[in-house]
């Protein structure tokens, strides 16, 4: 197969799934690691596809643009593991918590094992199949209804009415960007609404969020910065942004990278 073959195949399936894996196109394509990487590198300079780690997604664009999770999970992996173990620190047993649609709230649920006692109120099927899926029998999870949006998020009138006779300890809130004046935004209009049903339900609000979030706008806002208690980030964070957000939120906290020997918990 030729390049030019080679490319509009990647090409289509992106387009197709919003994502693509380095490992998946070796074998569909039955060439080596090195030749998806050169046809991804070219992809990217044409700016068709965004380079993530592992693989590549669609290109971010409008206020509106709303990836679908398989392409954003292949996004900033590092940075979100990182981000989802220190967020995980924050939960204490015997609490009741709120855990946001997204790929960092994610992963962060797989790093609550050894929390005892929890009760964990998501909007997010993904979020709540690795809950279950622990087999914890001291934790109870509650799954809101609602109309599933692309990033498998249940959102709407049914979610938002559940969400508001509810009072959790912390709402730990995965966010598509933030900015200054925008604060924490999402591209679906009805995610926002039940997102803040969220933040209205909670005590605390920690937004989990890495450095790439700084400074996109989505459609509608969530909250604005300041009504975050604590933002957990990454050592990415930009000096401009960790000025403004240490102004706004309540506590800013930068995840670095475990040391070695840590690494695989939560796996």
């Amino acid at each position: 197969m030729l390049a030019r073959q080679r490319q509009a195949v990647i090409l289509e399936e992106i387009r197709r799934t919003g994502a693509v894996k380095v490992s998946d196109l070796v074998i569909r394509l039955g060439v080596s690691d090195m030749t998806v990487r050169r046809d991804l590198d070219v992809l990217a300079g044409r700016g068709l596809v965004e380079k993530v780690y592992g693989g590549a997604t669609t290109v971010a664009g409008r206020s509106t643009d709303e990836p679908g999770f398989e392409a954003k999970s292949v996004r900033q992996l590092p940075e979100k593991e990182y981000i989802a173990r220190l967020a995980a620190e924050l939960v204490r047993p015997g609490t009741a918590i709120g855990l946001s649609a997204g790929t960092t709230t994610w992963t962060m649920a797989r790093f609550l094992d050894d929390v005892p006692d929890l009760t964990v109120v998501t909007n997010s099927i993904r979020v709540a199949d690795v809950l279950q899926q622990r087999g914890r029998t001291d934790r109870t999870v509650v799954l809101t209804g609602g109309v599933r949006t692309p990033s498998d998020a249940l959102v709407g009138p049914v979610a938002v009415q559940a969400l508001r006779a509810l009072h959790l300890d912390v709402v730990f809130l995965g966010v598509h960007g933030m900015a200054p004046r925008a604060g924490f935004t999402t591209p679906n209009l009805n995610e926002s609404e039940t997102n803040r049903a969220l933040v209205d339900a909670a005590s605390k609000v920690v937004v989990v969020a890495d450095s790439t979030k700084w400074g996109t706008v989505g459609i509608s806002t969530i909250a604005d910065l300041d009504e975050a208690d604590v933002l957990v980030s990454d050592v990415g964070l930009n000096t401009d942004a960790r000025e403004v957000l240490t102004e706004h939120v309540g506590e800013l906290r930068l995840a670095e990278p475990p040391d070695e020997k840590e690494q695989g918990v939560g796996a």
